[in-house]
C-alpha cells in the first residue's frame, strides 16, 4: 500500500506540473499568435504611428489607435475608482460587523451578480444608468451628455467587478487570526481602529491581489461596455464624453473585415495591445506584491 501511495503521489504531482506548464505556455502562445497575425500591419506602419495617432481610416490604410487605447484606460480607471472603496467597505462590514445570517443572505446575491451575462448588465445600463447620467449626474456638474459616456461604462463595469473583489476580500479578512483582533481590543483600541491598523494592514497584499483580479475582469469585459459607452471615435477629455474602447473595436468589426487583410491585421494588433496592457498592469501589481512581502519579512 505504501508503494502504491508513493506512485500515485508521483503521478498526481507530474499531472499537476504538466497542467501548470500548459496553462503558462498557453499565455505565451496567445501572445505569439497575435503578434504573427499583426505582422502585416506592423510591416507597413510604424508602431508609434499606430499607437499615438488618432486617425482611424481603415479604407485609407490609416490605423491610429490612440482614441481606443485612451478610452479603454478611462473606462477601466473609472470602474476601479468607483468599485474598490465600496468593495473594501462592503467586505469589512460583511466580515467584521454583519451577523452571520446577513452574510448567508448576501453571498447568494453576490453569486447571482457574478453569474449574470454581460448583456443583462448592458441592458440595465441602457435602461437605468444612461438616463441617470444624462438627466441628473451630468447637469449637476454643468455638463451636457447623451448618457452614452465613459462614466456610464465605468458605472456598469464597477457593478460587474463587485462580486469578484468582495468575495476575495472577505476570504482575505478571514485569514487574519482572531488573536490579533483580540490583542488589539485588549489594549484599548476600538473596533474600527482594530480593523484599520490590524486587519487592513495585514491584508494589504490580499487587497492588492483582489484589485488586480477586478482590474483584469474590467479590461476583459466587452458586451456591456460596448452597449453603453457610445462607440464614438474621439480622444476623451472628460468622463461625460463618449468613448470607443479596444474591446468594442474588436467586437464590432472582427469577422466583417476578414476580406481586408490589412484591416484584419490591425484588429489583431488591437487585440495584442489590449493583451499587453493587461499583462503590464499585472506585472506591476506582482512587483508591488513582491516588494510588500519582502518588507513584511
Amino acid at each position: 500500500m505504501g508503494i502504491s501511495r508513493v506512485a500515485v503521489d508521483k503521478i498526481n504531482s507530474r499531472v499537476m506540473l504538466v497542467l501548470t506548464v500548459f496553462a503558462t505556455v498557453t499565455i505565451f502562445f496567445m501572445m505569439i499568435g497575435l503578434f504573427f497575425k499583426s505582422l502585416p500591419v506592423l510591416r507597413d506602419h510604424s508602431l508609434t504611428g499606430m499607437l499615438f495617432s488618432s486617425d482611424w481610416s481603415p479604407l485609407k490604410g490609416k490605423f491610429g489607435m490612440w482614441p481606443y487605447i485612451l478610452s479603454t484606460l478611462w473606462v477601466t480607471a473609472v470602474a476601479i475608482t468607483l468599485s474598490v472603496p465600496l468593495c473594501i467597505l462592503t467586505a469589512i462590514y460583511l466580515s467584521e460587523y454583519a451577523d452571520k445570517r446577513i452574510l448567508k443572505i448576501a453571498n447568494p446575491f453576490l453569486d447571482i451578480l457574478a453569474g449574470l451575462p454581460s448583456v443583462i448588465y448592458g441592458v440595465w445600463g441602457i435602461l437605468m444608468i444612461i438616463p441617470l447620467v444624462r438627466d441628473f449626474i451630468a447637469p449637476t456638474f454643468g455638463m451636457e451628455s447623451t448618457g452614452y459616456s465613459i462614466l456610464t461604462g465605468g458605472l456598469v463595469l464597477s457593478v460587474m467587478v463587485f462580486p469578484i473583489i468582495i468575495h476575495i476580500l472577505i476570504d482575505v479578512f478571514k485569514t487574519i487570526p482572531q488573536d490579533l483582533r483580540d490583542a488589539s481590543l485588549a489594549l484599548g483600541a476600538t473596533k474600527w481602529q482594530t480593523i484599520k491598523f490590524v486587519v487592513l494592514r495585514k491584508s494589504l497584499t490580499g487587497i492588492i491581489s483582489a484589485v488586480v483580479l477586478g482590474l483584469s475582469r474590467a479590461f476583459g469585459e466587452t458586451l456591456a461596455v460596448l452597449m453603453v459607452v457610445g462607440n464614438v471615435v474621439n480622444v476623451p477629455k472628460s468622463v461625460f464624453d463618449p468613448a470607443y474602447p479596444l474591446q468594442a473595436l474588436i467586437a464590432n468589426n472582427y469577422g466583417e473585415m476578414l476580406s481586408i487583410p490589412m484591416y484584419d491585421s490591425a484588429l489583431m494588433f488591437a487585440a495584442l495591445v489590449l493583451f499587453m496592457i493587461i499583462f503590464f498592469f499585472n506585472a506591476i501589481s506582482r512587483y508591488i506584491l513582491m516588494q510588500l512581502e519582502k518588507s513584511s519579512q
